[in-house]
């Protein structure tokens, strides 16, 4: 699931807002063995993530998030994260698969119920769920904004797990302090 910019955050009924962290999105694939994979098709290394997602109670899974490092407030940050100095930890948004069962064409809402239960089982401090609030994009923007954090992310909550371009949109805090600079630590060394 691409998530497509929009300028203005709004509410809307049918709608989830969750927090955008900043960090690597990833698929967690869970079979005996965790495998981190980007976007783009890349095995992720984060040896230190991997092996406890490994022994989260399932048979098998794929888990949609994003790697992040957080400080002690939980705020992320992604120059830990770049330059492997901090903790990395999962931030887990949907559940696609668990135990066999293909969960995709699930309403995204089902899928969180699930994915929440999932989390609070396995008690694994390198595993956290993604909370969400509904219908209030606005509010939660500006709280996010005001708490200097990368931005929001807005889910139709009866939307199945199909990546049409349309489903997940993106509202960024304009003056994210994290971000200055951004563009010239990633492209050095290239």
């Amino acid at each position: 699931m691409r998530l497509r910019l929009e300028r203005q955050p709004f509410d809307h009924p049918d709608y989830i807002f969750e927090l955008k962290h900043d960090g690597f999105r990833a698929i967690a694939y869970l079979h005996g063995e965790s495998k981190l994979v980007s976007r783009n098709q890349r095995n992720l290394g984060f040896e230190a993530l991997k092996r406890p997602l490994a022994k989260l109670p399932v048979e098998n899974a794929m888990i949609d998030g994003e790697i992040i490092c957080v400080d002690a407030k939980g705020v992320s940050q992604f120059n830990q994260l770049l330059g492997r100095k901090g903790e990395p930890v999962f931030y887990a948004f949907d559940l696609l698969w668990l135990d066999g069962e293909d969960l995709r064409r699930m309403p995204l809402i089902e899928r969180k119920k699930r994915l929440a239960r999932l989390v609070r089982a396995a008690k694994c401090p390198s595993l956290l769920y993604a909370q969400h609030v509904i219908q209030q994009g606005r509010a939660f923007f500006a709280e996010i904004c005001a708490r200097d954090l990368e931005g929001i992310v807005a889910k139709r909550k009866r939307g199945i797990y199909k990546d049409d371009g349309n489903s997940w949109l993106k509202v960024k805090n304009p003056t994210y302090s994290q971000a200055e600079g951004r563009h010239e630590l990633l492209t050095r060394g290239r």
